[in-house]
């Protein structure tokens, strides 16, 4: 399990670094890959990315990075080395947004019970 988490985290860094820098598509906005996680056999990989703003941004922002899969995978052939680069499967990862949701029930609760 350790190098699987070993190459989660150097995945989610050089995915990082391409789309940071070589994906220039004004749809993608600005995401940020939140994590990797690499299945134990190496072929796939789930990809978390959250975006800054609104759905109809992360959903133009995820299409960007599906669409550009191919390249990002290229890329990290060049750069990490392992015997297959595993298929990549982009998610909104949308953690924030729901601690916000409930972040503003609790609020509201508080609000109310005084």
């Amino acid at each position: 399990m350790a190098r699987v988490n070993k190459i989660d985290s150097i995945l989610l860094r050089e995915i990082s670094v391409i789309i940071s820098q070589e994906i220039n598509d004004p749809k993608l906005g600005f995401p940020t890959v939140t994590e990797v996680d690499v299945a134990p056999d190496l072929n796939t990989a789930k990809v978390y990315v959250s975006f800054l703003g609104k759905n109809y941004k992360k959903r133009d922002g995820l299409e960007v990075l599906r669409r550009s899969k191919g390249h990002i995978k290229s890329e990290l052939a060049k750069r990490v080395k392992l015997r297959k680069i595993p298929d990549l499967t982009f998610i909104v990862d949308d953690t924030l947004d729901k601690a916000d949701r409930i972040e503003e029930i609790l609020k509201k609760d508080n609000e109310g019970a005084f």
